[in-house]
């Protein structure tokens, strides 16, 4: 795993609901079943609103995951490849949102 996001799931380890494992070719995370983070492909990957996903790649904080890399981007996934970009902050994002939908 790599260590930059093995601090992530470092940081969710003690939270209600949270697990983690290999999932989609990749270490992710989970709550209530669903994935919220993921290292996938050296990128770090989260789930997000359309809305926030939008803005932070017109910000050019990072892409829409493309799992296939074949041009089916996903709408409410990001990639960054940016290791100095705030993971853990963009992982509790992502939690939330997959946690209660909003």
């Amino acid at each position: 795993m790599d260590p930059k996001f093995a601090e992530v799931a470092e940081a969710f380890a003690n939270e209600r609901g949270v697990t983690a494992g290999r999932m989609m070719s990749s270490f992710g995370l989970k709550v209530g079943g669903k994935i919220f983070a993921m290292h996938s492909r050296d990128a770090f990957v989260v789930k997000l609103p359309k809305t926030r996903v939008d803005e932070l790649v017109n910000a050019k904080k990072g892409l829409r995951f493309d799992p296939r890399r074949n041009g089916s981007e996903m709408k409410e996934w990001l990639s960054i490849a940016d290791r100095k970009a705030p993971w853990l902050a963009l992982a509790k994002e992502a939690f939330r949102f997959v946690k209660t939908g909003r």
